[in-house]
C-alpha cells in the first residue's frame, strides 16, 4: 500500500468511478469530484499528492483549475495530469504552458496512465540532489529544500521544473537532448513526446526572468546550462 493520494476531477460517472476502482486497487487513496469548481475546492483542502483533470468539466473547466493551483504558493508544488478526449496538440501545449506535469488523451491504456502517475509522483517527491546547493551567476537552487532563489528572491516552481532545472544545472557544460530530459525528468520514454520538453523549457524561462539566458538552446540537439 501507498500513503500517496490521488484527486480525480472527472465528470463522466463512468470514466470516473474505473479510475477511482483501479487506482485503489493500486494503493492510492483516492477523492473524486465531478464539478470543476468543487474539485478546485478539493484541491486546495485535501493537498493531494497528485490531481488528475478532465478538461470540460461544468462550473469550472480543467485549464482553469490548472492555472489556479500553479499561481498558488500553496498548491503550485501539486503534479496535475490532465486527462482529457481533446487530443489537439495546441490544447495539449496549453495545459503544460499553464503548468500540467502531464496529459494523458482518451482512450487510454490504465497501465500507461499507471505508469504515467507514478512517474510524475517520483519526480515531485523523489531524491534528486547531487550535492546540497547548486550556485550559478545570482541563481541558487536548493536541492532538499526544492526551492530555488534568483538574487536572492525565491522564483516558485512545478516539481518538473525544479528537476529540469537541476538536471541542466549539475549536467553542466554538458547538452542534453531531448529524449536524455524524458527519460531522467520525466522517467519515461514515449516518441512524439519532445514538445513536452520544450514547453517546459519556454515556461522556465519565463519564470526564471533575467537568468532566462543562462538555459541556452543547441540546435537539432536539445540544452545545456550556460558555461
Amino acid at each position: 500500500m501507498t500513503n500517496e493520494t490521488i484527486l480525480i476531477v472527472e465528470d463522466d460517472e463512468d470514466i470516473l468511478q474505473l479510475l477511482q476502482f483501479n487506482f485503489e486497487s493500486a494503493g492510492f487513496e483516492v477523492s473524486t469530484s465531478m464539478d470543476g469548481r468543487e474539485g478546485l475546492a478539493m484541491a486546495k483542502r485535501l493537498r493531494p499528492s497528485l490531481v488528475m483533470l478532465d478538461l470540460m468539466l461544468p462550473g469550472m473547466d480543467g485549464f482553469e483549475i490548472c492555472k489556479e493551483l500553479k499561481i498558488n504558493t500553496e498548491t503550485a508544488q501539486i503534479p496535475v495530469i490532465m486527462l482529457t478526449a481533446r487530443s489537439e496538440e495546441v490544447d495539449r501545449i496549453v495545459g503544460l504552458e499553464l503548468g500540467a506535469d502531464d496529459y494523458v488523451v482518451k482512450p487510454f491504456s490504465f497501465r500507461e496512465l499507471l505508469l504515467r502517475v507514478r512517474a510524475v509522483l517520483r519526480r515531485s517527491s523523489g531524491p534528486v540532489q547531487v550535492r546540497t546547493t547548486l550556485q550559478r551567476d545570482g541563481l541558487t537552487v536548493d536541492m532538499e529544500a526544492h526551492k530555488v532563489f534568483a538574487d536572492n528572491e525565491e522564483i516558485i516552481l512545478t516539481a518538473t521544473e525544479f528537476k529540469l532545472l537541476a538536471e541542466l544545472l549539475k549536467t553542466s557544460p554538458r547538452v542534453r537532448t531531448r529524449d536524455q530530459l524524458l527519460t531522467t525528468v520525466w522517467g519515461y520514454e514515449f516518441e512524439g513526446y519532445a514538445r513536452t520538453v520544450d514547453t517546459h523549457v519556454r515556461r522556465l524561462r519565463q519564470k526564471l526572468t533575467d537568468h532566462a539566458n543562462l538555459i541556452e538552446t543547441v540546435r537539432g540537439v536539445g540544452y545545456r546550462f550556460k558555461e
